[in-house]
């Protein structure tokens, strides 16, 4: 698939139409009560739905609680080791280089400070966190489970917000397109998966081509549970170089609500991390994963620590190493892994209990051992050449 301007211009009036269709029909029958119990009842996959919930609904509800008939299972295992083995790089990836960017596109950025979305970042981050954690449990598409639900959820809200913003006059569809649109939707999904690997890569993390590819394809299973248009989404890498390569050139660039969501997101870092000596490695990770350009647009201060971030990528490729070629290395650096995940996890949620953590049960049940070498070592993508 090739990607173009007018391509993507076709994607920017478009939402999610059956999603939007329930929260229409409640709101529009002024059952907003009714919205909200079915937000709150639909917790785990196979729960019986709710009384007096209108057609559309439980269309909505049938249809979502199953996966996309064309998964492959054997791929979905694969990503879910790849995350299991690299999950405090990719917790790293996602705090510090998938949200920033997304703060790098001022409607983006407008719509989070419209909707107050971050005035509690710890939440939203550990939501976000729990997500990725839901997707990658065994269990995620069996009864019971918590993931399908999550997404059900998630394509819900998304949907509230573009009919509050566009019935309250408070969002220029004209200029600014379609309140999560499906280009944003689509230009997510990159940050989430491939903008991520390309972090990993910038940390000198070791991964092997087949894991790269496993978790981009993770993500686009989770993509078409959002309601991301399976025709227009990127199948391949190399597709999803290309289209993030235009998203990114289409409408990334400085705004004060990207430099005022950034500023809360090392504030929130920052009070994470004890003490603080070591606060000015947040704005050091960030400006190292985004560049100095757009760490410039999003206001993130230089700090004497830049310098030491880009040692970091060495350290860790050392770490890794060793990782690759002794078991109990490996076993040692899981565990830190693990703990360090915890720890930021409890930070966020300031001790509350969220079952945020990847159970520890996975690593044993399906043989996790960063003692296998990888192989076919993954490297990114050229970058789209534009004329």
């Amino acid at each position: 698939m090739t990607y173009t301007e007018s391509a993507l211009d076709a994607l920017r009036h478009d939402g999610d139409e059956l999603a939007d269709a329930v929260v229409a029909t409640l709101f529009e029958r002024g059952e907003v009560g009714r919205f909200n119990t079915l937000m709150r009842h639909v917790s785990t996959a196979g729960s019986p739905l709710p009384d007096g919930l209108p057609e559309v609904a439980r269309e909505y509800l049938r249809a979502t609680a199953v996966p996309p008939d064309w998964v492959d299972w054997e791929e979905m295992e694969r990503a879910r080791l790849f995350f299991i083995d690299n999950d405090v790089h990719i917790s790293t990836a996602l705090s510090f280089a998938a949200m920033p960017a997304c703060y790098l596109v001022p409607h983006v950025a407008k719509l989070l400070a419209t909707t107050h979305g971050l005035n509690y970042p710890s939440k939203r981050m550990a939501e976000t966190g729990q997500f990725t954690v839901y997707l990658m449990r065994p269990d995620a598409f069996e009864a019971g489970s918590r993931f399908l639900p999550a997404a059900q959820k998630v394509r819900l809200l998304h949907a509230a917000i573009r009919h509050h913003l566009r019935r309250e006059g408070r969002w220029d569809t004209e200029a600014l397109g379609t309140p999560i649109c499906q280009e944003d939707m689509i230009g997510g999904q990159m940050f989430f998966s491939l903008l991520v690997l390309d972090s990993l890569h910038r940390l000198g993390i070791h991964m092997s081509t087949e894991g790269a590819e496993a978790y981009f394809y993770a993500w686009r299973v989770v993509g078409a549970l959002l309601g991301v248009d399976q025709d227009a989404v990127p199948k391949t890498l190399e597709e999803a170089r290309e289209f993030l390569d235009l998203y990114m050139i289409r409408h990334m660039g400085p705004s004060e609500e990207g430099a005022h969501l950034t500023r809360q997101l090392i504030d929130l870092y920052e009070e994470v991390v004890p003490g603080t000596f070591f606060d000015p490695v947040v704005s050091a990770l960030i400006r190292h994963l985004v560049g100095d350009t757009c760490a410039d647009w999003l206001e993130v201060s230089r700090t004497a620590w830049d310098g030491v971030a880009r040692v970091v990528p060495h350290l860790l490729g050392v770490l890794e190493t060793i990782e690759d070629r002794s078991p109990l290395g490996a076993w040692a650096l899981d565990r830190l892994g693990h703990l360090t995940s915890v720890l930021e996890l409890s930070s966020l949620t300031r001790g509350r209990v969220m079952h945020y953590a990847v159970p520890e049960q996975l690593k044993k049940d399906f043989g996790v051992s960063a003692g296998v070498p990888r192989t076919r070592r993954w490297a990114p993508p050229a970058p789209t050449v534009t004329p």
